[in-house]
């Protein structure tokens, strides 16, 4: 099995060195295309009105000035020599990726463009990192067998996996649950306003470490229950009832001013 990885967090992060030692778990056939920085929340961004400059590190490494969705794009359509991948992994990335924030998240858009380009895709995060956790471990144990069962039952070609571990000592995870998006009842982005030494303002944004309550069967919830969380994504975000609903109000002619 050939297969590409890329993240978000950058060619140099700890989550694409975990990476790699999950996927040789799988396969000796690895090729990595990564960005050159870090471009968390690059969520599915085309570089459009500059060049994308591509450094090759050895044979089967590069990294880019581009998002991770131009990097997938390069790698399968440019980078990989020979056969297409037949995998794209991305990740580990440095936090999960539950509920509204796979909209935003650069790991899962590296795994939605390689299912727009007809490869399966697999996005991977490692919780707990933003309430005092380190390390990859449970990601690194347990992601070769679910990928490995993953691939061996398949999934349809407008899907991706997301997967998200639990910070939880590996002995402590004992399931994987199968889940549904969330949505999180409380808003944890937040902007800080500060003054640089020369009185100039400016902003950083982040997240407030506040949990929600969210409802059984939801990535989040499994998470905060100390599960492995599989969640079958696609981007088809019609709202297929107010479809219905407005079809008979607002479907025909167009309405008068």
């Amino acid at each position: 099995m050939r297969i590409l990885l890329t993240n978000d967090d950058g060619i140099h992060a700890e989550g694409l060195t975990a990476l790699e030692r999950i996927a040789a778990k799988l396969s000796d056939d690895i090729w990595i295309c990564a960005p050159e920085t870090e471009r968390s929340g690059a969520s599915r961004a085309l570089t459009l009105s500059e060049p994308i400059r591509v450094r090759k590190l050895d044979a089967r490494r590069f990294s880019t000035t581009g998002t991770p969705t131009d990097c997938v794009m390069l790698g399968i359509s440019e980078l990989v020599e020979g056969q297409r991948p037949d995998l794209v992994l991305s990740g580990v990335n440095r936090g999960a990726n539950l509920a509204e924030d796979v909209t935003m998240s650069g790991t899962v858009a590296g795994a939605i463009e390689a299912m727009a380009m007809g490869v399966p895709g697999i996005a991977l995060s490692q919780g707990g990192f933003y309430e005092g956790a380190k390390g990859y471990a449970s990601a690194e144990h347990f992601a070769p067998g679910i990928i490995r069962r993953l691939m061996e039952v398949g999934w349809a070609d407008d899907v991706i996996m997301n997967l998200n571990f639990p910070s939880v000592p590996i002995e402590e995870i004992t399931e994987v649950e199968v889940t549904r998006q969330g949505f999180r009842d409380a808003h944890v982005r937040m902007v800080e306003k500060r003054t640089d030494l020369r009185g100039r303002e400016y902003y950083w944004v982040g997240y407030r470490q506040e949990r929600s309550e969210p409802a059984p069967g939801t990535d989040l919830r499994a998470l905060y229950d100390g599960k492995i969380s599989v969640t079958p994504l696609h981007i088809d975000l019609t709202h297929a009832e107010s479809v219905h609903k407005l079809s008979g109000v607002l479907g025909g002619a167009p309405p008068h001013a």
